[in-house]
């Protein structure tokens, strides 16, 4: 009885372990995307600001 409860902590360990890991690595890639999606869209938000009309837009 004691090796079946010891034997059931093992594995619920290294359960815990291997959905940790995942669950780490998801976050730490999630974050690197959003850095590189705001990095883009700050680059984007500039081209357009320096390439914009260079005069102002006129009602008909």
């Amino acid at each position: 009885m004691f090796w079946k409860i010891v034997g059931a902590l093992i594995v619920a360990w290294l359960a815990f372990m291997v959905i940790g890991s995942v669950v780490g690595f998801l976050v730490k890639a999630l974050v690197w995307v959003a850095i590189i999606g705001g990095a883009v869209f700050l680059g984007s938000a500039a081209y357009g600001a320096i390439k914009g009309r260079k005069e102002p837009k006129r009602l008909p």
